[in-house]
């Protein structure tokens, strides 16, 4: 039996049919019996309280070792050392209060041709005229008798009296003719000469032999007064404290000595040139001449400081000026720095430069030797077979070189300039405590290594052993050792390397470290506290 097919519309109509028997979906509808092809999403399973227990270890260890071990290394290896400084007795040093400075100057009366109580009463008498003529505290004569038996005596150009303390000067009282004074060169000794008629009576408050010893000690010590008044001015002493104000040409005068002196150290190199515009002179007998002139004149020097020697001879030595007549403001260019082979400091101690040129130049005005501050001394010498000038004039060089006053005798001269050279040490020691307190309170991140602080106590001991012995050679030492502390404490190399390391500068080197390292520490630790609280809100519910 033959099937029949069916034609194309009953297949159309068919069609039409099924599609109006189900009902229409639009856009985004899914049908009722369709399955979803995308996997469905899993949830973690619960956490076991051993693994929240082992994870919250693992963090809190992290930051036990970061804050026990870590920061404690860091700590140390990186903090600033900063030595424990006595800051106010620094203070009180710089500023004067700890110590005044007062310069007693021992003179012995020997009055062996006077009896007990003459001699007793010209020295007190003599004293209130001394105190009445003295307007400086800080400087003060202070007389003592000398007993027969027990006399004192000079010995290198110091007087020593009966107890062993040392002197300035000792008056030897002897009669005479006339009044007057005779002041030994060598030696620390004035021989006062009196009239039999001036011999203060028991019931006498003054007499003109009185008057006549107080004005000659007044005149012959104003200098070192007036010297040690300017230093004591130009420091940072309190009002209360200063000096009365010097008289203006006296203050000039020594603003010039200032100037002209050079710096005091334990050590000065000597250089004696000779320099010669032609191939002769070739030789001059330097040797004897320094034996005979200098080296006598150094070895008073020996309780202020120490001097090496050298000697040298230059041919065909140009100098810097031209002409026969040398004026005023040429004086500086005679030395012709870049072709005479001078010598610069050795070893650290400052050198003193004495120079002979061989040559006809004189200065205008007159004169053929000049004296260069701070530097040294220029004389001009055509003949040279007699060096006893020129030594001459070098020994005066170099006396005011190294500020010794210009009157005197030179046992006087030196015992000033011990003085004088004690006073400035102590205010420039006293000064540098005073710089290194105001740095270390203004820069809190300066490193002070202990060396600082034993330079400074050591500083500090000297300072006070000076200010108990300024009028002689052990105050000297003292005032040096002091000094020498002070410098080498102010400038430790070690103090200023973290001058130069600035915050800004510690910022770009520990922020990058800081991010990758304490990034994820924070994030954990604040990821951990979130899910402790919202298991405890579980919990809760």
């Amino acid at each position: 039996m033959r099937r029949s097919i069916p034609s194309a519309q009953a297949l159309a109509a068919l069609h039409t049919g099924v599609e109006d028997a189900e009902p229409r979906l639009g856009e985004g509808d899914v049908p009722a019996n369709a399955v979803s092809a995308a996997p469905k999403k899993k949830e973690p399973p619960p956490e076991t309280p051993e693994s929240i227990r082992l994870r919250i270890l693992v963090i809190f260890s992290f930051w036990v070792i970061i804050l026990a071990l870590g920061v404690p290394i860091w700590w140390r290896t990186t903090i600033i050392y900063r030595a424990r400084l006595p800051l106010d007795q620094m203070m009180d040093w710089a500023d004067e209060r700890a110590c005044r400075p007062v310069f007693p100057l021992r003179i012995s009366i020997e009055a062996d041709s006077l009896q007990d109580h003459e001699s007793q009463h010209l020295l007190r008498t003599t004293q209130h005229a001394l105190d009445d003529l003295n307007a400086f505290s800080a400087h003060h004569l202070r007389l003592q008798l000398s007993p027969p038996a027990n006399g004192s005596v000079v010995a290198e150009g110091k007087s020593v009296g009966g107890d062993n303390e040392e002197v300035a000067l000792v008056i030897r009282l002897l009669p005479g003719t006339e009044t007057k004074a005779d002041l030994q060169a060598y030696s620390p000794v004035l021989d006062l000469y009196y009239t039999p008629n001036q011999v203060l009576s028991s019931s006498s408050s003054t007499s003109s032999l009185v008057t006549y010893i107080a004005n000659t000690l007044r005149d012959m010590f104003a200098e070192e007064q007036a010297m040690i008044a300017y230093l004591l001015s130009t420091s940072s002493a309190p009002p209360e404290r200063s000096p009365k104000a010097l008289a203006p040409e006296v203050a000039e005068s020594l603003a010039k000595w200032t100037t002209r002196s050079i710096k005091y150290s334990r050590t000065y190199h000597l250089t004696f040139s000779l320099f010669t515009p032609t191939a002769i002179p070739s030789t001059w007998d330097i040797e004897k001449a320094l034996e005979e002139h200098i080296k006598p004149l150094l070895e008073s020097f020996s309780s202020i400081s120490n001097f090496t020697i050298d000697t040298q001879v230059q041919l065909y030595a140009t100098p810097g000026v031209s002409g026969n007549v040398l004026k005023k403001e040429d004086l500086s260019g005679f030395i012709n720095a870049a072709e005479w082979p001078l010598s610069p400091s050795i070893g650290g101690a400052p050198t003193i430069n004495f120079i002979v040129y061989v040559g006809d130049m004189e200065v205008e005005g007159g004169g053929k030797s000049w004296l260069i501050p701070q530097w040294g001394g220029v004389v001009i010498q055509s003949d040279i077979s007699d060096l006893r000038p020129v030594m001459l004039i070098f020994s005066n060089q170099l006396m005011s070189l190294l500020g010794a006053p210009e009157s005197g005798s030179l046992p006087l001269r030196l015992m000033t300039l011990v003085r004088v050279r004690s006073a400035g040490l102590l205010l420039k020691a006293s000064g540098t405590m005073g710089s290194l307190a105001r740095l270390t309170l203004a820069l809190p991140s300066i490193s002070i290594p202990k060396s600082v602080a034993d330079g400074v106590y050591t500083t500090l001991e000297h300072l006070r052993k000076a200010c108990d012995g300024l009028g002689g050679t052990e105050g000297l030492g003292n005032a040096r050792i002091a000094e020498e502390a002070a410098e080498k404490a102010f400038f430790e190399k070690s103090m200023v390397g973290q001058v130069y390391f600035p915050d800004e500068h510690k910022a770009t080197v520990y922020l990058p470290l800081l991010g990758s390292v304490g990034v994820p520490l924070v994030m954990s630790l604040l990821k951990e506290f979130k899910a402790w609280r919202k298991r405890r809100r579980a919990n809760a519910l």
